[in-house]
């Protein structure tokens, strides 16, 4: 889990950053990016892809990611935003936002996925980077738990749609819950099975 960032380090590179995003599926909510810097080798055990994990392993690691990373940034691209510039634009956006917002700065960039971001750092997109790379597993599950807990909020916002159950995805739940009720100012409009209901 630590040879790209290793392969980073005998580049000259000290600060690097594993960058991951959730919620490019759902039909609401926003797209949320963090990009997590580690001290070299933190040990924390079991951090993994976060979809691998089960929401209570996630919010464990969550914290103990949150006191063991040199830096934490996150990024956030709204539902409005993502239907103006589609959702891979939306999700890489938010990968660079995440970027920008650490402190200090990375000096190079390990990206989650298969296209480099819209940010001016050396950086590399590794396939399945979440499964494959300490830092982008850190930032998968910063990134899932970040998002799973805008959408808790959410729910008490409009409690009609489940959002604290299936997190905006389109669960058959969600999908009744729309034609039932329409969308609602956090839905995707662009979407399949959210615009026909607008």
């Amino acid at each position: 889990m630590w040879s790209f960032e290793q392969k980073a380090a005998r580049s000259g590179y000290t600060v690097i950053a594993g960058i991951d995003e959730a919620g490019r599926g759902p039909l609401a909510g926003p797209v949320v990016s963090a990009a997590v810097v580690l001290p070299s080798r933190a040990a924390i055990a079991g951090i993994d892809d976060s979809k691998k994990l089960s929401p209570a392993r996630r919010d464990l690691l969550f914290d103990r990611i949150y006191r063991t990373a040199t830096a934490i940034g996150l990024g956030i691209v709204e539902a409005a935003e993502i239907d103006r510039i589609n959702i891979l634009q939306a999700a890489l956006r938010s990968m660079a936002i995440a970027a920008r917002n650490l402190k200090p700065q990375a000096q190079y960039l390990l990206i989650d996925g298969s296209f480099q971001i819209p940010y001016r750092l050396p950086q590399e997109a590794i396939t399945k980077g979440d499964s494959r790379s300490a830092s982008i597993a850190a930032a998968s599950i910063i990134a899932k738990v970040t998002r799973d807990r805008m959408m808790a909020v959410y729910h008490r916002q409009y409690p009609q749609y489940g959002f604290d159950r299936h997190k905006g995805y389109p669960t058959k739940a969600h999908r009744e819950a729309i034609e039932r009720h329409g969308s609602c100012p956090i839905h995707r409009k662009t979407f399949r099975g959210v615009g026909e209901r607008t």
